[in-house]
């Protein structure tokens, strides 16, 4: 074969990889540390950061910012958009929160907002100082109570991913999501004490297509909570325990219009929880809906309250039982959910007289109680219209 003949054959498959190349070039790395971060935990590295990010998300076709291996003092930070291409926030070290009470009472810690195209990994560490801060969250007595910080805000986030990271100690809430959409995240590990006051694993709210897989979050309050607005939300393979296990809701204080639709728990572990699976509403409350809710294969182990539907939500003295919710919760499947309940009532659902839980499924039940009494699991019933299929340990209710 001659040379000119290899030659012209190989000109489209130049072309193509030339081409390739150019759709999809390798971002541009903005080290923290060439605008002046320094790791030594004692440095305010804020500007240092922004002053990466700015430079990054002002790069045409978009940019890395890189954190290198080492801990770096952080106060509370914004990196805002839109920026000019797909973004990358690469954290190889640990970012360390001020444990100062002086910076604690603001709503955030760190925050990403208006983005598209963003991608959070790295195998990082998020320290956020809790423990500084736990004793100043008095809001359950303290109707002037101050706001603590959110360790990882993400606002209107768009087609993006989260990986690898892990938030240890939050002085609020490790995660918060809002108004998000097409959001995956994976091997996310959470850890804090089982008393920690309101740090929830990832908090969402008036999101959709949000993705949560293969993850570990071990916490004081619920593992993921997902609130008014949000749709479209499947929670796979993740290891909830301690905490307050996986919730919607609270539905019906505000934001009636904002229903919660289309979510889905499944192949999941809840270990020493204080809840379960749970849907809880005010009453009274505003008119709202959750519907399309499906709870499927979950173990439990030594959980109280398994799968618990509470209309008669209120946290706080003083209570109005009389009062009744105004939220439908409609076509909900509890589905192969086994193993123990550390309370005698391991299926409790609880449903407004107002307006009557519609379409609940049991569906393959197996949870036997395991706790200091004697006796058998059993289930309690209320306002509720469903049907039950298959086995039934305690027998059902519906």
């Amino acid at each position: 074969m001659k040379p000119s003949f290899i030659f012209i054959h190989l000109i489209p498959l130049l072309l193509s990889v030339t081409s390739v190349a150019y759709r999809n070039p390798i971002p541009p790395k903005f080290n923290v540390l060439h605008f002046g971060a320094v790791p030594n935990r004692i440095t305010d590295n804020t500007k240092a950061f922004i002053s990466a990010w700015n430079n990054a998300c002002s790069h045409r076709g978009g940019g890395r910012v890189v954190v290198p291996r080492g801990t770096y003092m952080l106060d509370a930070v914004m990196f805002i958009g839109p920026c000019r291409g797909p973004m990358e926030f690469i954290i190889r070290g640990s970012l360390e929160a001020s444990n100062n009470p002086a910076n604690f009472f603001v709503d955030h810690w760190i925050t990403f907002k208006y983005i598209d195209q963003l991608t959070i990994g790295g195998g990082g560490s998020l320290l956020g100082h809790g423990g500084a801060a736990w004793h100043y969250n008095d809001c359950n007595h303290n109707s002037r109570c101050k706001t603590l910080p959110v360790t990882m805000r993400l606002d209107f986030v768009t087609n993006s991913r989260i990986s690898h990271i892990r938030s240890i100690n939050s002085k609020n809430a490790h995660f918060n999501l809002f108004a998000c959409r097409n959001l995956n995240m994976s091997n996310i590990r959470i850890n804090a004490p089982k008393d920690s006051p309101n740090t929830d694993g990832i908090h969402i709210g008036g999101s959709q297509q949000i993705r949560i897989q293969d993850s570990t979050i071990m916490t004081g309050d619920d593992c993921v909570s997902i609130l008014a607005g949000s749709h479209d939300i499947t929670v796979t393979g993740v290891h909830c325990g301690p905490g307050h296990g996986f919730s919607i809701g609270s539905l019906g204080g505000s934001h009636n219009k904002e229903f919660v639709t289309g979510i889905t728990i499944r192949n999941s572990t809840l270990y020493g929880t204080q809840n379960g699976l749970r849907i809880k509403t005010w009453a009274p409350s505003n008119p709202s809906l959750a519907s399309d809710i499906m709870f499927d294969d979950i173990t439990m182990v030594n959980v109280n309250n398994p799968i618990f539907i509470d209309q008669q939500y209120c946290p706080n003295a003083p209570c109005n039982y009389k009062a009744q919710s105004n939220v439908q919760i409609r076509n909900v499947t509890f589905r192969k959910v086994r193993g123990t309940s550390s309370s005698k009532i391991a299926v409790k659902i609880q449903c407004s007289k107002t307006v009557p839980c519609e379409g609940i499924k049991l569906v393959d039940i197996n949870l036997a109680y395991h706790g200091r009494e004697q006796g058998r699991a059993v289930s309690s019933c209320w306002n509720v219209e469903g049907e039950s299929y298959g086995p039934q340990f305690p027998s059902g209710c519906l």
